[in-house]
């Protein structure tokens, strides 16, 4: 198969470092990849640049094909406090077949662009950006050997159950903590698992149809803003402008809500070419057209504010980051006049996107009291606010300067 020649001649480019007179990149583009070349590709990825990336499972379809995740960091090996997290899913239908290349491509685009590009490797250096190819592995399976079409009408999973669809509805009374896994599908399941176990703050969700956009209230000009960082760096054409953010009412128990309501993830939807299973020619005009705006989308996520949450009774510090007191997981961080509270992370981390303005911002845990601060956040950048704590009923201890030879000799305040 042609998918496994692009595989050899990956694997003689990347590790050998041989010359080809066509592009890697553009061969990526010639054809559509079925699981297995998939699976094949995105371990010689990994293999050749282990250094800022990892490839793992998060689970199983129904079929035991694996739901792949590609991670991408410049500290692949530890977790860095402070730095934000962006996930890119594609084919949850699985006839919507060209957001699976999309992600193929934007992966090895941006492993062969680190230190080369000056974009690509500050993004690198400051997001810890996870990529799934296909969340529906087992659909495109099903229509890879169809003839090419715009309408397939052929998304759904090996139990014919629509995975964009298949999860918990918040209107649902019926909906605890206990029944929030009844009925989901293997790949339904294993996303929420997913979801839910890491704290992350952007999601794009590559899409190929006329898109639902979510009624989120008072975020709604934030959505329309994410959404339009990607449509406005695509080239506008009749097809882009007739599939972009048409809003639709039947949204409950999508992945969209289940990001924004069961975790504090800001997923938008992203729309790619209308037709879903076009000519495999068309790949690399989508690429082109798909590629900038990827990258700006996910720098998206370095905007609004961010900082940690520290209990002041101790006056140690966090970290090399020069912040006082331990960290507090789980403190509810609080926007004035918005519905949508986030928490922090196990180091005391958290993030929020806002849009430029001022805002009254809350921090409060268990035990402690709450804490509130003013702050202006402008365009383009995102602004460090830090909160620390005092725990009710006690006074919050002042810090104290250790001697200047503990500094001088040791260059911390460990001493």
């Amino acid at each position: 198969m042609f998918c496994y020649k692009i595989l050899l001649v990956l694997v003689a480019s990347l590790i050998v470092q041989s010359r080809s007179d066509t592009p890697i990149e553009d061969l990526l583009l010639e054809e559509y990849h079925d699981y297995n070349a998939l699976k094949k590709l995105l371990e010689t990825f990994h293999r050749s640049f282990s250094n800022i990336s990892k490839l793992s499972s998060i689970g199983k379809s129904v079929q035991n094909r694996d739901l792949l995740v590609f991670q991408i960091t410049d500290e692949i090996n530890r977790i860095e406090p402070g730095e934000p997290s962006v996930k890119l899913i594609a084919n949850t239908h699985g006839d919507e077949a060209v957001g699976r290349e999309m992600l193929i491509n934007l992966i090895y685009h941006l492993l062969t662009n680190y230190g080369k590009d000056e974009k690509i490797t500050h993004l690198i250096n400051s997001t810890n950006i996870f990529i799934i190819p296909s969340a529906n592995p087992d659909g495109f399976e099903k229509i890879k050997r169809k003839k090419f079409s715009c309408n397939l009408n052929a998304g759904l999973n090996s139990n014919n159950i629509d995975i964009e669809l298949n999860f918990p509805d918040i209107l649902d009374a019926n909906v605890t903590s206990d029944t929030l896994f009844e009925g989901r599908e293997a790949e339904t399941a294993s996303l929420m698992n997913w979801i839910l176990g890491n704290k992350f703050v952007l999601s794009g969700n590559l899409r190929q149809s006329v898109l639902s956009k979510l009624n989120l209230n008072k975020d709604n000009n934030l959505f329309d803003h994410l959404g339009s960082q990607f449509m406005t760096t695509r080239p506008t054409t009749n097809e882009t402008i007739s599939c972009s953010g048409v809003r639709l009412n039947n949204t409950s128990g999508s992945m969209q809500e289940f990001n924004y309501f069961f975790s504090h993830t800001f997923e938008v939807n992203l729309n790619l070419v209308c037709c879903k299973y076009p000519q495999a020619e068309k790949i690399k005009t989508e690429w082109q057209n798909s590629r900038q705006a990827l990258i700006n989308f996910i720098s998206q996520v370095h905007m609004g504010i961010k900082g940690f949450v520290t209990d002041f009774s101790d006056s140690s510090f966090l970290n090399e980051r020069a912040i006082y007191g331990t960290p507090i997981e789980n403190a509810v961080i609080n926007v004035a006049l918005l519905d949508h509270n986030v928490t922090t992370n196990v180091y005391g981390d958290y993030w929020r996107l806002l849009l430029p303005g001022t805002y009254k911002v809350t921090a409060w845990a268990n035990g402690f009291k709450s804490e509130a601060k003013l702050v202006d956040v402008v365009e383009n950048q995102v602004t460090v606010l830090n909160f620390t704590l005092k725990r009710e009923n006690q006074e919050i201890p002042q810090p104290t300067s250790p001697p200047i030879w503990c500094i001088i000799i040791t260059m911390s305040w460990k001493c």
